[in-house]
This record gives C-alpha cells, sequence and structure tokens, in this order.
C-alpha cells in the first residue's frame, strides 16, 4: 500500500500516545509555550494518532487536549491547530454545517466539500453531520440555496442512488442539453454532471467536445453564472483531477491582496492524508512554482512554520 499513499502527514513509526501526551504537557507548562515543539510534534503523527494523544492526555491529567491548547496559542496558529486535532470527517461536517448556519451562506465551502469527496467520505460526513449536530446535512443544504444551485448539490448527496446513469447517458444529450440551449435543459445536465464516477465523466466530456469542439467548461461558462456555475466547474475540475483542483483552489486561496486563510487551512489539514504530494505536483506543473515557496511568501509565523512542515518539505 505505501506506493498508494499521496498524503504528506504519515504515522509516526514508534509512536507512543502516552509519550507524546506528556511532552506537550510539559511544553505548555510554565512560562510561555513552547510553540514549536507543539507544533512539530503534531505535524508528525497522522491524525490517529492524534486522537490517541488526546485520549492519554485526558487519561493523564484529568482535562482535554484541545482546550488545553487553545488556552495557550491563539489567532491562526489556533485555528490550524484545533484543526488538526479533528477526525478528518468530523472536521468536514463542521465546516458544512459552519458554511450553513453562519451569516449567510458560504458556499465555497458547500462546493468545495461536496464535489471533492469520494461517495464513501459523503456516506460518513451525512452519518457524523447528523450525530454531531442532529439535522440532516441535506435537508440544511436543502434550506439554504435554490434553483438548480440546490438540485446540483442534493443530486451530489444521494450517493447510493446515483449509479443508474453509468448505463451511459450519451454526450449526444449533454450536448443538446448545453450548447445553444443549455438555459431549457439545466435538468439534464444536471443528472448527467451529478454521477460521481469521475470514469464514466471523462468519457462524456472526451466526446462532448468531439460533438461540439469546445471543452465543457467553456459551455458551463458561456451559459450558467453564480453558484450554479462555480458548482459546475468544481465537479468537471474534480472529475478531471482532484489534486488540479485542489492546486488551483490553493493558489487562488494565496496569490491575491490578502490571503484566504480559512481556505488554506481547510485544504492543507484535510488533503494533508488524502494527496498533498499530489496537489504539490500538480502546482508545480500549473503554475510554475512550489506550494512550500508560496505558502511560505503568505504567511507567518508559527501558523506559517505549521503550514509548512505539512507540506513536507519544498520541491
Amino acid at each position: 500500500l505505501a506506493g498508494l499513499y499521496r498524503g504528506s502527514v504519515r504515522p509516526f513509526v514508534s509512536f507512543n500516545a502516552k509519550h507524546d501526551a506528556e511532552v506537550l504537557h510539559k511544553a505548555m507548562k510554565g512560562i510561555g509555550t513552547h510553540e514549536d515543539t507543539v507544533l512539530m510534534l503534531l505535524t508528525s503523527r497522522s491524525n490517529d494518532q492524534r486522537q490517541q494523544i488526546k485520549t492519554a492526555y485526558k487519561k493523564a491529567y484529568g482535562k482535554d487536549l484541545v482546550s488545553a491548547l487553545k488556552s495557550e496559542i491563539s489567532g491562526l496558529f489556533e485555528d490550524l491547530i484545533v484543526a488538526l486535532m479533528m477526525p478528518p470527517i468530523s472536521y468536514d461536517a463542521t465546516q458544512l454545517h459552519k458554511a450553513i448556519k453562519g451569516a449567510g451562506t458560504d458556499d465555497q465551502v458547500l462546493i468545495e466539500i461536496v464535489a471533492s469527496r469520494s461517495g464513501e467520505q459523503i456516506k460518513e460526513i451525512i452519518k457524523v453531520y447528523k450525530k454531531e449536530f442532529g439535522g440532516k446535512l441535506e435537508k440544511d443544504i436543502y434550506g439554504d440555496t435554490d434553483g438548480h444551485y440546490r438540485k446540483l448539490l442534493v443530486i451530489l448527496l444521494q450517493v447510493e442512488k446515483n449509479v443508474f446513469s453509468l448505463c451511459a447517458l450519451p454526450s449526444q444529450e449533454l450536448y443538446a442539453a448545453g450548447k445553444g440551449k443549455f438555459g431549457t435543459d439545466e435538468e439534464k445536465f444536471i443528472t448527467i454532471l451529478g454521477n460521481r464516477s469521475a470514469e464514466h465523466l471523462q468519457r462524456v466530456f472526451a466526446a462532448y467536445k468531439k460533438l461540439s469542439g469546445c471543452d465543457i467548461e467553456d459551455s458551463i461558462k458561456s451559459e450558467t453564472t453564480g453558484n450554479l456555475e462555480n458548482l459546475l466547474l468544481a465537479v468537471v475540475k474534480c472529475a478531471r483531477s482532484v489534486p488540479d483542483f485542489f492546486a488551483e483552489t490553493l493558489y487562488k486561496s494565496m496569490r491575491r491582496a490578502g490571503t484566504d486563510d480559512e481556505t488554506l487551512t481547510r485544504v492543507m489539514v484535510s488533503r494533508s492524508e488524502e494527496d498533498l504530494l499530489d496537489i504539490k505536483a500538480s502546482f508545480k506543473r500549473m503554475y510554475g512554482t512550489s506550494l512550500y515557496s508560496t505558502i511560505q511568501e503568505d504567511t507567518n509565523g508559527y501558523y506559517q512554520k505549521t503550514l509548512l512542515y505539512l507540506c513536507g518539505g519544498n520541491d
């Protein structure tokens, strides 16, 4: 399996939860916190190991590790460390809940998570969301969105029922629904793109290009706007390449006036044990510069240091 693992954070080999809990306890005791100790330890442990450290800490010191950390550190560094301490599915569910329940809907977060997670992950997220927030994710999203945008989000959440379109909804239909008469037939477009098989969608895109002479992205851009356009584009990009999608997301979070730290944190944390090595390669190929050096130029302090450790070296 080693060859298949594309995360940048790996399990620590000679792991000892009790020992790590003690190291963190000492780092937070006395005058001033040894931030370096905290960030170096936590970025060199897998998420599963961090959960074990939490348990060991509670057992040894009778208090919650995350609360202890929060009382010692602050700002973007705190947000990043707290995110690293959450189990991945729980983190996704929390991000979605915040996106829906906050003031106004954070559509970027909805789109990113729903479009990029695997069917399995979506199933787990729905379960954990219900457990942690007592509501149904689909119902909450439905209540907060509208139109074809809402429809496609809901279709993407129906992981079980999505295999029907694999019997080949032909690209002719997509073409007819697209160029020229997209407005009349967004339904069909959405049904086809709501199918979670990347392999199937790639075949559809290739056939679409043959038929229409243009990439499906161009049709989407010329025929739709706003949230629907962004969601359709995210679905297409993720079907083509999830690492490319995240490389672009990271690039956009940094290369503008002021860094979008929420997005930078969310992507670095949630992809650190998924495909960050591939994202780094995509980033370099697409932008001619390394993700590492871009983070270096755009951030500072312990927050920067933690991100760079998650990045796992310059390339």
